[in-house]
């Protein structure tokens, strides 16, 4: 009579353990899988590099990849190379300042001109060169670059002297700086190379101050 009791405990417990092992499992299973879908979120399949498989990218990894895509344009290599002829032009005019002007803030403006836009040659020459591109094509006229001046005008600043030479220096030069920031805007908008970016926000700046400060001094 003993047995029956005995049995039933056994099921009993069986029962249970089953129970608890499958409600085990199940908490398992639904844990993982409830976070893993919330933590992917839609994914972006991403083409890999030469000689690699694609990739699968969260959205946000997605939208950052294309963020810091800054492969330069066209409008980026067409501003390095007119802006190094630009800056070529302001380095000849500032070379007769030391011996031809008669007022020592022309001549101090002249030197800052040429410590600033000669390195700067030097830089848009070396990222035209990081990126592959040559320093020269294109075939950009200097006529139609904003700013340059003439043949006639440069000969006419080199046979100048004294106060002649102050007035039209920097008259040219302030031309010669509005057309500087006016290619430097157009790339901020069309180009697409941060450091082309951060090259022209420089352009703006330097050189809208000393536009002021050549007004002041005419």
């Amino acid at each position: 009579m003993s047995f029956r009791p005995a049995m039933s405990r056994a099921s009993l417990v069986t029962a249970s353990l089953t129970a608890l092992a499958v409600l085990g499992l199940g908490a398992c299973d639904s844990g993982p899988d409830t976070g893993s879908a919330a933590a992917a979120g839609p994914s972006v399949i991403a083409p890999g590099k030469p000689g690699e498989g694609n990739r699968t990218l969260s959205a946000e990894d997605a939208e950052k990849r294309r963020a810091d895509d800054d492969s330069p344009n066209s409008a980026d290599v067409s501003y390095a190379r007119m802006m190094i002829q630009h800056h070529a032009q302001a380095l000849k005019m500032t070379e007769l300042a030391p011996k031809q002007a008669e007022s020592g803030q022309v001549k101090k403006l002249a030197e800052r001109i040429s410590a600033a836009q000669g390195p700067e040659i030097k830089a848009m020459e070396g990222w035209l060169g990081t990126h592959g591109e040559k320093v020269t094509g294109g075939g950009h006229d200097h006529a139609a670059m904003p700013g340059m001046a003439t043949e006639a005008q440069l000969k006419q600043l080199r046979a100048a002297e004294g106060k002649a030479f102050d007035r039209l220096f920097l008259t040219l030069m302030i031309t010669h700086h509005e057309g500087a920031i006016s290619m430097a805007t157009d790339v901020k908008s069309g180009g697409n190379n941060v450091l082309i970016e951060e090259m022209a926000d420089d352009v703006v700046a330097q050189q809208t101050s000393e536009i002021s400060r050549m007004r002041a001094m005419l």
